[in-house]
């Protein structure tokens, strides 16, 4: 399966960032969002990181300008219908993605890999819901995209060989690191960062510390590049409450469940760095 054109089912933060790794490693690339307003935002997000990197002595001029040219956006789903790869990056919610892929099916072409950048869903689930299942794979990028170098590689029950090979050689051609990770709740980097993240919120309500001594404990004392609570600004109170809830959902251990002051810090929309206050204000 040679892959020359990539599509990418949304451009919000990690599909924009999908799109723009693509695209500078020189595929031609077609980003899809559901309105106009939507996709001048991904698309302005796009150019401004790359404008930003041009400043700063980090991206040569050059190489913004020919990532810009190999990068198209549409509110349609027929200028995807030349991929040989779409990546879907939209809302973690199984319907809105059944229908996003019968959207797409209706237009792309029978070899067309489809490949669902999810954080938490099953991805033999997602595979049943096209009528591909065999040419459907999970690639889990991490955010912020173009500066995170993992790619987590997940085969479902049904997804063939030739397939996951097609989709590892991908990843790797992005310049990213690629791990095969396994088809159940977080796979591999989310079943270990979750439960840490949530016992820290149970060690704070227990009065273990301040949120900026554990935070300052675990940066200086484990060497971590952001501490446990920085890290859930980051990530998205809400987006972790939602991982949480699946994995214990699947799991049912007392480690993947959420702890009672995360779910009221969603309900409140403290949701992190996206709502201006989580943990911390910013």
């Amino acid at each position: 399966m040679e892959i020359k054109t990539v599509g990418v089912l949304g451009c919000g933060l990690m599909g924009a960032g999908i799109a723009q790794v693509a695209a500078s490693a020189g595929y031609t690339t077609v980003v899809r969002e559901v309105e106009q307003s939507l996709l001048d935002r991904g698309l302005g997000r796009i150019r401004k990181f790359l404008d930003d990197g041009v400043q700063k002595g980090k991206v040569a001029a050059e190489d913004r300008d020919r990532t810009l040219a190999n990068l198209s956006g549409t509110t349609g789903f027929d200028d995807l219908a030349d991929c040989d790869i779409v990546i879907e990056a939209i809302v973690e919610n199984l319907e809105t993605k059944r229908a996003a892929y019968a959207g797409l099916e209706a237009v792309v072409g029978h070899h067309t890999i489809l490949a669902s950048n999810t954080s938490s869903l099953c991805i033999t689930e997602l595979a049943a819901a096209t009528t591909r299942p065999d040419r459907f794979v999970g690639l889990h990028f991490f955010n912020p995209v173009p500066l995170m170098k993992l790619v987590e590689v997940i085969r479902g029950l049904t997804t063939t060989d030739e397939t996951y090979r097609a989709a590892f050689d991908f990843a790797k051609s992005l310049g990213k690191e690629a791990i095969t990770a396994p088809d159940r709740p977080g796979f591999i980097v989310n079943r270990l960062l979750v439960p840490y993240m949530l016992d820290a919120i149970r060690a704070y309500e227990n009065g273990l510390g301040t949120l900026e001594d554990i935070d300052l404990g675990m940066k200086l004392g484990c060497g971590h590049p952001m501490g446990p609570f920085t890290l859930l600004d980051f990530v998205g109170l809400d987006t972790t409450y939602y991982i949480a809830n699946i994995m214990f959902e699947e799991f049912r251990e007392p480690v993947y469940a959420p702890p009672p002051l995360l779910k009221r810090m969603v309900l409140a929309g403290r949701l992190g760095r996206k709502s201006g206050r989580g943990f911390y204000s910013y």
